[in-house]
């Protein structure tokens, strides 16, 4: 008889039996003490490309990762089938802390962040200097985005047989952006791959840039035998390039060089509505000391601004002001609404 009270008899209490036959159900979710590490290469439609030690690896994300999502980049811990065999699949059951991110939005009202890569030490913002036409909105706000990620910027202009870099190089001469100029023909000699991957040592480096640029195509040289045939053409009415890569992939630099490059697909935007305003000026060294005389919460863009004054005095250039003035001004607009 099942006795009911203070001190009821636990032996006395049916449980229900399991039909299934398999084991109940529970919050305590395992450690993987013994997963193995690895870093992300590529992502596909859910599944991602993974190297664990010498072996390129099919993983998924673990259904305990609720919607945290590695990126390119990520290092990450896996379990399961780490053979790299065909038709097998890890599971990737952890995301390590992140060094570095690289994110961007689609416009400055998109509120969704988009994070493009993990752990990369430097950005590299490739731009042509004709064909397409060089966009230094966009460049400056590949810097913004590098600067507020924690990535240190790098400058690589591409077509230099079409146009000289001169302009482009006194807008950010006094930025301290190391740079490197490149041409078609250094491009199919090698000599500018060689150049480049002088900058690249050691390091993790994501290239970014708007479509027609150049990126893959250098990316390629960089890393011939992963060579893809992702190179398009730019359409002569628009000026824009076809998007050649469409997801974002990383290559050992391979040879003498230790470091890894990252190819990322073609932008023609590049929304900052992830980033504070208040950090955006970080972007422009050249500008913040002149901050020191701003009246407090000074948004950069009113009457008493001491930025005025310092451009005026030859501390930087005018055109530097008005891409900042520009970029807080989109801010306030999408604030606004």
């Amino acid at each position: 008889m099942r006795r009911y009270g203070k001190h009821t008899d636990e032996d006395d209490i049916r449980s229900r039996p399991n039909r299934k036959g398999n084991r109940p159900r529970t919050n305590i979710r395992p450690k993987h003490e013994d997963a193995a590490e690895g870093m992300v290469l590529t992502v596909d439609r859910g599944r991602l490309t993974c190297l664990v030690e010498d072996r390129v690896v099919l993983a998924m994300k673990a259904r305990e990762l609720g919607r945290k999502a590695a990126v390119v980049g990520d290092r990450v811990a896996l379990v399961g089938d780490l053979s790299g065999r065909k038709d097998t699949l890890a599971r990737i059951v952890r995301i390590e802390e992140r060094g570095s991110v690289l994110r961007r939005t689609a416009d400055d009202d998109d509120p969704y962040e988009r994070v493009v890569v993990a752990n990369a030490d430097q950005l590299a913002v490739v731009t042509a200097l004709a064909d397409p036409e060089p966009r230094p909105r966009l460049i400056d706000r590949c810097l913004v985005a590098a600067y507020d990620g924690g990535l240190d910027p790098l400058l690589v202009m591409t077509k230099s047989d079409l146009a000289p870099p001169d302009k482009l190089l006194e807008l950010y001469g006094d930025l301290d952006i190391p740079y490197v100029v490149t041409s078609r023909e250094e491009l199919e000699n090698g000599d500018a791959a060689d150049r480049v991957r002088e900058q690249l040592g050691g390091l993790v480096t994501a290239f970014v840039g708007h479509s027609g640029v150049g990126k893959t195509t250098l990316v390629n040289a960089l890393v011939p035998r992963d060579r893809r045939r992702l190179t398009g053409h730019v359409n002569a009415v628009t000026g824009r390039g076809r998007h050649t890569t469409t997801s974002a992939l990383a290559l050992p630099l391979g040879g003498d060089e230790e470091g890894w490059v990252i190819d990322t697909p073609g932008v023609r935007s590049f929304g900052l509505a992830h980033v504070d305003p208040s950090r955006v000026i970080h972007a422009f060294p050249d500008l913040e000391p002149g901050t020191a005389g701003c009246p407090r919460a000074c948004s950069h863009d009113e009457p008493d601004c001491a930025l005025d004054a310092w451009v005026a005095e030859g501390h930087a250039d005018p055109a530097r002001l008005y891409s900042l003035r520009r970029l807080l001004a989109t801010r306030e607009r999408r604030e606004g609404d």
